[in-house]
């Protein structure tokens, strides 16, 4: 008899292990997904276009509240759980809702759900989100291209419009966010791959993903989201590490398998990081991941127009996701406004809408604002509260281009970082030992 499946997701490692390990499994019947962390994304069904051949209906999403009576009225036998970025103390809870409604609490690990590539692959992933992965994805990618290697970047999925049309995404140029209908959480990953002339893919079947990206690269890399591990086996494992919040790298679920997975941990802005935290996390890569080799890097800051926050009134817009859910108070344009002696305003009492809502639910954040834009409504509410506040200019820590999502009346100043020169040298070092580049 097959076992029934509710898989527990937000947006991105569900389907993938839907599609992985579930699609044409015959011991298994998916009745159903929940949804978390991503706005209105519930309201969708998992279609049976992509669903295969066992599956004659769309697959109906459910929010993650109703998890308890779901599977008392589907009679579920397995809940897996699918989604990143979570305490260990939150997960245990969560198992142990599912338990007493009588079902087995599933987590598929990396040899369930990973995918063998005809090409070499680096993987780079995190502790938590906004750790810094992205910065140092691209460092690498451009050791790579140095060396002479032709490199896609493939990223953790963000598919939240129409899934079969978000099969296969393949982003070279900005024309392609409107092609394919991005939220801001996108624009802010696939930009900076853009504006440095990498192809970057994303998407929902990653087998098909990965197809199109071997034939036009000689390395793949695997820019994870939030926490979770890479969907491909890899050569070399990456893992970035944040000392703004040391000891998160045992606390959260999937960041901790990381950590004790990685070939080399990254430990990320050591320039703006205490001393004392910066020691913690080594201490912990020491004694939880002896083998993997450690690396200090500071987290440099790129400023377009550094004189205009001088003494100015500063709306600081930084990254949706590291703000919410990732748990961080700041980001680069609260430290590029402190560097530069500007004010950063106080948004909160200005805010919209679901911006309004996003700082009710995470009552850590404080003045920086953060960028949610899951669809055109959020968007809006965004462009208004933006500007509502009252200030001079606005300081875009965000990784994405606010100019070009919304339109607004005040002057921007945009803020980037990239990886440390010490750290690119010494990720150089070890591709060339691992004769991944001569």
């Amino acid at each position: 008899m097959k076992k029934r499946v509710i898989i527990v997701g937000a947006a991105g490692r569900d389907y993938h292990d839907f599609l992985q390990y579930f699609k044409d499994n015959k011991n298994y019947n998916v009745v159903a997904f929940t949804q978390a962390q991503i706005p209105g994304i519930e309201k969708r069904k998992f279609p049976k276009k992509l669903a295969g051949r066992l599956y004659k209906k769309d697959i109906p999403f459910y929010p993650e509240e109703k998890l308890s009576e779901l599977i008392k009225k589907l009679k579920v036998d397995d809940v897996v759980f699918a989604y990143s970025d979570i305490k260990h103390e939150d997960l245990m809870h969560l198992a142990s809702i599912v338990l007493a409604n009588g079902a087995n609490f599933v987590l598929l690990g990396p040899n369930s759900t990973m995918i063998k590539s005809r090409k070499k692959v680096i993987s780079i992933c995190a502790v938590r989100t906004g750790s810094g992965k992205s910065q140092t994805s691209r460092a690498i990618a451009k050791i790579l291209e140095d060396n002479g290697k032709r490199v896609a970047s493939i990223r953790h999925p963000m598919p939240y419009g129409d899934l079969v049309k978000q099969k296969v995404q393949r982003f070279a140029s900005a024309k392609d966010f409107k092609k394919n209908k991005t939220t801001i959480e996108e624009e802010e990953e696939y930009q900076p791959w853009i504006d440095k002339g990498f192809v970057i893919y994303a998407g929902i079947d990653y087998k098909e993903i990965l197809k199109k990206a071997e034939k036009e690269a000689d390395f793949i890399l695997w820019d994870g989201g939030n926490n979770d591990f890479s969907f491909y086996f890899s050569d070399l494992n990456v893992v970035v590490a944040d000392p703004h919040r040391a000891g998160h790298e045992l606390l959260y679920h999937p960041g901790e398998t990381n950590f004790r997975m990685a070939d080399v941990i990254v430990i990320n802005k050591i320039d703006s990081a205490k001393k004392e935290d910066i020691e913690k996390v080594k201490a912990n890569a020491k004694k939880y991941n002896p083998k993997a080799k450690v690396i200090l890097a500071r987290s440099e800051l790129v400023i377009d127009k550094p004189e205009m926050i001088n003494g100015k009134r500063c709306l600081v817009v930084g990254d949706g996701p590291t703000l919410s859910h990732g748990g961080m108070k700041f980001g680069a344009g609260t430290l590029a406004v402190k560097k530069y002696n500007g004010i950063i305003v106080d948004p909160r009492k200005y805010a919209k809408g679901s911006i309004k809502a996003t700082y009710n639910k995470y009552e850590h954040l404080e003045k920086e604002l953060p960028a949610m834009g899951y669809g055109k409504k959020q968007i809006k509410e965004l462009e208004e509260t933006v500007n509502k506040v009252p200030c001079d200019i606005i300081v875009d820590g965000t990784p994405a281009n606010l100019k070009r999502i919304i339109k607004v009346k005040k002057p921007i100043v945009e803020v980037d970082y990239e990886l440390g020169k010490n750290a690119v040298d010494e990720l150089k070092k070890i591709l060339k030992n691992k004769k991944l580049i001569r």
